[in-house]
């Protein structure tokens, strides 16, 4: 891993690097044309080119439109396909998950002001959304739930999710999970012609209004293209951690933490910041010692070489006032006064206090959404949320006292900015008293 303090000469531009990945904006016009191709196939030719590309893609031999949809009875049948333990274990996370985001709900309101006009704003839910659930070689049974629990509660009636069935077959676990949840619409599709049939419609997919959910590059490029015909949550980049440690942290501890996140794939970025030479140097001897008993080591080796670092500070501010320029997606203070300094991170997606709060607590029990902004975008927007799945309408209404009082203002601002017929239609109401 680099290794970075802050009072070398080069901290500037070595900080620098790590604030600013190199593949954070780096655009693959490859897979960019490639993408915008198949959205213009699928747009073109609709559940036809959705078959050619889902055999071709999938592997997939789906000889009909009417097969790109689960049957009813198979996705119950995947609660019959998985212990009991695993079914207790998701309707835990359920509960916990379902209870955060009810607190993240938001009524309507309205008042009338002292003119005598009424506003206010109604909450509505989005109507229909369509949630990407990766498949392959992964099985994210929670990403299904954090994607799905906080739209319910919003209460969108009609939810889509789409994953690919390589090689025809579906993950038991995520038609139970899907099954748990009571979700009837599932799609044997993906990549970015799940993204377009869901964007766009065709025949047997039906459109929806805003699209969300993890994927690969293609995923990503396919919600970046689309966006704007459909909402979507996030673009989202390679995950990642940043770790502050004081002292009293425990070294292996802080490499398994560092691994978690590492063992996503080769891009994620793994870092570890603190005062203490010490822990620094602990940990390092944790991490060798520990990485050879990873099942998934080579990636882990690939993540921490490329993107991994620890940075020595001089102190406590100083260690937060780096995360605050990386803006992590998660930050763990594996600090004794984690309470004490909360409030002085700025720019995080998830922040999970003290030593006892791994990451992966989040990632499926703590009840917040593990679904957060990466590559710095904690900056300027939040983890996924009931309010991701809403929308908003603003009401006003004036009487004829509040036209009397207000409409001469707004007729000479209008005048201003040279909007005759904005200001005439004002003048109009005040002259028709």
């Amino acid at each position: 891993m680099q290794r970075i303090d802050t009072q070398s000469s080069d901290f500037e531009a070595q900080i620098k690097e790590v604030v600013f990945p190199a593949h954070s904006t780096d655009v693959d016009l490859k897979i960019h044309t490639k993408v915008s191709n198949i959205i213009t196939k699928i747009r073109q030719d609709g559940d036809a080119a959705l078959i050619e590309f889902t055999k071709r893609f999938d592997n997939n031999g789906v000889g009909s439109a009417s097969e790109l949809k689960i049957a009813p009875h198979k996705i119950t049948q995947g609660l019959e396909l998985i212990d009991a333990q695993s079914i207790a274990d998701l309707q835990l996370a359920i509960e916990r998950i379902s209870r955060f985001h009810q607190k993240q709900l938001v009524q309507d309101w309205f008042y009338t002001d002292e003119q005598g006009v009424l506003l206010g704003q109604r909450v509505l839910p989005i109507e229909s959304v369509g949630v990407y659930v990766p498949g392959g070689k992964a099985c994210y049974p929670s990403s299904i739930l954090m994607n799905v629990i906080p739209a319910q509660v919003a209460g969108v009636q009609q939810i889509s999710l789409v994953t690919p069935a390589m090689n025809g077959e579906l993950n038991p676990i995520v038609l139970a999970t899907a099954a748990l949840l009571g979700i009837e619409n599932i799609y044997q599709i993906g990549g970015a012609q799940a993204v377009a049939a869901l964007a766009y419609g065709t025949e047997t997919v039906p459109g929806v209004d805003k699209i969300t959910g993890p994927g690969n590059a293609y995923v990503a490029e396919a919600k970046r293209q689309v966006f704007g015909a459909v909402g979507i949550d996030m673009i989202a980049g390679p995950s990642e951690v940043v770790i502050i440690a004081d002292k009293s942290a425990n070294p292996t501890h802080l490499a398994i933490d560092l691994f978690a996140q590492a063992e996503h794939d080769e891009l994620a970025r793994a870092i570890l910041i603190s005062d203490n030479q010490e822990i620094l140097d602990k940990t390092v001897e944790a991490i060798e010692h520990e990485i050879t008993k990873m099942p998934r080591q080579a990636i882990i080796r690939e993540s921490l070489k490329n993107h991994g670092a620890f940075i020595k500070t001089q102190n406590l501010d100083e260690s937060i006032e780096i995360s605050n320029q990386i803006a992590p997606e998660h930050l763990e203070l594996c600090i004794d006064s984690a309470e004490e300094v909360m409030t002085k991170v700025q720019s995080a997606g998830a922040i999970f206090l003290g030593k006892h709060t791994p990451e992966a607590f989040g990632d499926y029990l703590a009840g917040s959404n593990h679904i957060l902004p990466t590559s710095r975008s904690a900056r300027f927007s939040s983890p996924l949320g009931v309010y991701d799945f809403q929308k908003r309408s603003n009401y006003i209404q004036a009487n004829a006292s509040a036209a009397q009082q207000l409409f001469p203002t707004v007729s000479r601002l209008a005048k201003v900015e040279g909007l005759h017929a904005h200001s005439l239609s004002c003048d109009l109401r005040v002259d028709s008293k």
